[in-house]
């Protein structure tokens, strides 16, 4: 098993977001991190089985840069190319200097993104891993695909 990270956070959102919490939950590794205010997502309340902390804001930009800010990293997990708040999330490592990783799952074999994940996080010496990308509702089953991926990187 990976041991170098002992915290995965992220949004909350459907999709990238909530697959990542969860494999963290089956993992027990802790998880949490900042979610918008009202714990707003796109199928309603985030269930209070995530541990996340609102953000004083609404904007989803706000707790996106919240969530990087408080990482070692940012691993971005998309169908296709980065777009909307994903593009603003690998703009916002840059802006504070923090190591990302996209991967377009669509055109990763399994293995290869296993393999890169977990290279990018020794190299980066990363213990507490932002994790973010699309959304189910714009990309259907990245959340499983998003939750097997981790789950195999920490498994």
């Amino acid at each position: 098993m990976l041991t170098i990270v002992n915290c995965i956070i992220s949004g909350g959102q459907t999709g990238a977001d909530r697959g990542a919490l969860d494999a963290a939950i089956l993992l027990t590794i802790p998880h949490g991190g900042t979610c918008s205010r009202g714990r707003k997502a796109d199928d309603g309340v985030i269930p209070p089985r995530y541990k996340l902390r609102e953000s004083s804001s609404a904007d989803i930009d706000v707790r996106s840069e919240a969530n990087i800010s408080n990482a070692d990293g940012t691993l971005l997990l998309t169908f296709g190319r980065l777009t909307g708040s994903s593009k603003v999330a690998a703009e916002l490592a840059r802006k504070h200097r923090k190591p990302c990783l996209h991967l377009d799952l669509n055109l990763e074999a399994t293995e290869d993104a296993v393999r890169r994940v977990r290279e990018w996080l020794a190299e980066n010496e990363v213990k507490v891993l932002n994790v973010s990308g699309s959304r189910e509702g714009e990309s259907a089953g990245v959340y499983g695909a998003v939750k097997d991926l981790l789950l195999r990187v920490f498994g």
